[in-house]
């Protein structure tokens, strides 16, 4: 099975009033979480932007890209499947019990491929989930088997 070298993230933050967030996103996956950030602002309310970890010739566009590089860690495909894959929320610290982001959606893709595919199943879309202290901090993804559904359209632009 082979390494993993690419992961692209795809989040969209709903519509509701007060959807979006200034707190810290994570995604987790083989045994390990990377932070997800941009030079954007990121999780703002009815905004769509897709991550892109990797090695240093590809079109990453994470902040820190060296402590989030799934090449530094020899992550296997094959292992894939003994971790959760999860997004975790963490409230920002200026008023954390107060803070909240709604999750519309989340799509998770490695190396490029479509054949490692993992999704939100089971949010409404337009409802979303919310995340927060009172709400819970994570929302764990499924993989997609078959058939293989289509990469979401983009609602905003993507992180540079």
């Amino acid at each position: 099975m082979p390494q993993i070298t690419r992961i692209e993230l795809h989040l969209e933050t709903g519509e509701q009033s007060d959807a979006g967030t200034d707190g810290d996103v994570y995604l987790g996956l083989c045994g390990r979480e990377f932070y997800i950030d941009s030079t954007k602002d990121d999780f703002e309310r009815d905004s769509s932007r897709t991550y892109i970890f990797g090695d240093k010739n590809s079109d990453r566009n994470v902040q820190h890209p060296d402590l989030n590089d799934p090449n530094s860690h020899y992550l296997r495909t094959e292992n894939m499947e003994k971790f959760p894959v999860y997004i975790r929320f963490q409230p920002h610290a200026g008023n954390p019990r107060a803070d909240r982001w709604q999750l519309e959606r989340a799509d998770v893709y490695l190396n490029g491929s479509e054949v490692y595919d993992w999704t939100t199943f089971g949010i409404v879309r337009g409802v979303g989930i919310w995340l927060g202290i009172h709400a819970g901090l994570v929302v764990h993804m499924a993989r997609h088997i078959d058939p293989v559904p289509p990469k979401p359209p983009l609602k905003g632009e993507l992180a540079s």
